[in-house]
């Protein structure tokens, strides 16, 4: 199974409901079921611009799953759409967004699985 590995807050915006798009400096061909990982990583700094969605993190678990069911090319027209969707979630942030990745059917696991991430699109062992 793919896997994907975002860093918190990020991790926990999609997988609450609260962000749609994954950006990412590369373009990806895949499409189809990812499990979405959040890293250990939490970005400090981030913490008090997303306190209202009352977050809970959970740093090195995968926490749910989406379909990836689209790779966009951001221009400003496009920033533009996601600023007026929701502001505070796709304003600016510390990484480079050149592309978006459109995550669908967005799934909360109610029990976390702890595991270690990786770079990039990367294959999970589903354990039977």
């Amino acid at each position: 199974m793919k896997a994907l590995t975002i860093k918190e807050p990020w991790a926990s915006l999609i997988i609450n409901g609260y962000k749609k798009y994954e950006f990412r400096s590369w373009k990806v061909n895949y499409r189809g079921k990812i499990l979405i990982h959040a890293g250990k990583t939490l970005e400090r700094d981030m913490i008090e611009r997303f306190k209202k969605y009352n977050l809970d993190y959970k740093c090195g678990y995968i926490i749910g799953e989406a379909i990836l069911s689209d790779c966009i090319k951001v221009d400003d027209k496009f920033n533009n759409k996601l600023l007026s969707i929701d502001p505070i979630v796709y304003g600016k942030s510390n990484h480079i967004s050149t592309f978006a990745w459109k995550l669908d059917n967005i799934k909360k696991y109610d029990k976390p699985i702890k595991c270690q991430g990786k770079l990039g699109l990367w294959n999970y062992e589903v354990k039977k």
